[in-house]
């Protein structure tokens, strides 16, 4: 695995942040259908919480009142109508929230918030 030493690079480095943002890239988040993508350093957020957060923040705020009710924000309603997958370093996209956070963290490298699909295909087909 390409991040086996990240643990105990982590480590060493400590609570530096200035170095650590040096060592740990920021990841690219890409909402589908936008030209403009945006980059957050997760090491810096401490739980899937917080980044769904920034996330909101990011997209649906836009710079407006913190919501009033902040903490019932998590990856799943983050942002209205869309999932938040992952690319890890394998390329592999996966659904945000099945790793702990410190393993996400280490391996995602892309952010990807996709519109929902509505309705099953299989609701709509009738039996013959």
């Amino acid at each position: 695995m390409a991040f086996c030493g990240s643990d105990k690079l982590m480590k060493r480095l400590g609570d530096d942040d200035d170095l650590v943002s040096r060592v740990v890239p920021a990841v690219t988040v890409v909402l589908e259908g936008r030209s403009i993508c945006h980059r957050i350093s997760l090491h810096k957020h401490e739980s899937y919480r917080s980044l769904a957060k920034a996330l909101r923040k990011m997209f649906v705020q836009d710079n407006a009142e913190e919501d009033e009710d902040d903490d019932s924000v998590d990856l799943y309603n983050a942002i209205p109508g869309h999932l938040v997958a992952y690319e890890d370093v394998e390329n592999d996209l996966l659904l945000a929230g099945d790793l702990n956070w410190k393993d996400f963290v280490r391996v995602a490298k892309r952010i990807r918030i996709l519109p929902e699909k509505k309705g099953n295909s299989r609701k709509n087909t009738k039996a013959v």
